[in-house]
């Protein structure tokens, strides 16, 4: 039987394998998947994506990406963050946040040790 050589990389060929999956930096469990032996590059099937899908509700895990406005306070400027994604980092007023810069186009918050 002939491999199926890769999507992206086109170089490599597909092996069925079980792969670790995370999400939010939560690992989800073990899922089937064809692995690029050359580029690494995973390729879930619909019966796969959904049983990650699934985990990734029960985990609570299901739509913590939001989009926001940047608002004004005082002389300074906020970003308001919504309560499904302080409740999952277990942000809460007063709480220390860090931010940096990665790029021109990315902030990056992270949560100050206690």
């Amino acid at each position: 039987m002939k491999k199926e050589k890769c999507y992206m990389c086109e170089k490599g060929t597909l092996e069925n394998k079980k792969v670790d999956f995370s999400l939010h930096g939560v690992v989800l469990g073990k899922f089937s998947a064809q692995v690029c032996d050359s580029c690494g590059e995973k390729f879930f099937d619909e019966t796969s994506s959904d049983l990650i899908d699934k985990a990734a509700k029960e985990k609570g895990l299901w739509g913590l990406e939001a989009d926001t406005k940047i608002t004004k306070t005082g002389s300074s400027i906020a970003v308001t963050i919504s309560k499904q994604i302080a409740n999952f980092m277990q942000l809460q007023k007063g709480k220390r946040v860090h931010l940096h810069p990665e790029n021109k186009n990315k902030l990056i918050i992270e949560v100050a040790s206690s």
